[in-house]
């Protein structure tokens, strides 16, 4: 091969920042099937499906969604689907009253939307890869929203990471030397 159709192939592979990124902000319209919307009601009388309009979550929108259900982990559906569904625009209390059939059925479309499996898979590993997990750390730390801490130079996330490392150790220090 030849050193310009070698570049060729690499230029044709090399993709864009805004190339990366435009998948996450696609308008997806799912069908709702009617057993799901009505389950157990009469096939006949249950219509045609109906639709609604979500939108893929962000690595940024799931570490927010993993911070604030912390404590209480049956609030990640609930807000997967507040944070992916756009149209029509839904109350946390709206859905909180659908019927868990809807809500796992809406809460795979998200997953499927977002590029992760259907049960939601591939979350684990984004959650604990490097950027998933300083994410966490600085936020959890420093109380700082995934905005924030996605705002920050690698240099100031060298720094932040090193300071809170040397405030653990300093205080593993104080807990071991108490009597």
């Amino acid at each position: 091969m030849t050193m310009d159709a070698l570049r060729d192939r690499d230029m044709a592979q090399c993709l864009s920042a805004q190339d990366l990124l435009v998948g996450s902000q696609v308008i997806h319209t799912v069908e709702i099937p009617p057993a799901i919307l009505t389950p157990n009601a009469n096939p006949a009388a249950n219509g045609s499906p109906g639709i609604v309009r979500i939108q893929p979550l962000t690595l940024m929108t799931m570490t927010l969604i993993s911070r604030a259900a912390r404590d209480d982990a049956s609030l990640v559906p609930v807000l997967m689907i507040k944070e992916a569904v756009v149209d029509p625009a839904l109350s946390l209390e709206q859905i909180r009253k659908m019927h868990v059939g809807l809500v796992h059925y809406l809460v795979r479309q998200v997953n499927l939307v977002s590029g992760l499996g259907a049960d939601g898979e591939a979350l684990d590993e984004t959650l604990q890869s490097p950027l998933g997990e300083t994410h966490l750390r600085l936020a959890q730390h420093f109380g700082w929203t995934p905005q924030q801490v996605s705002q920050l130079t690698p240099g100031q996330v060298a720094v932040y990471l090193a300071g809170i490392e040397r405030l653990l150790a300093l205080e593993n220090r104080q807990e071991t030397s108490t009597p």
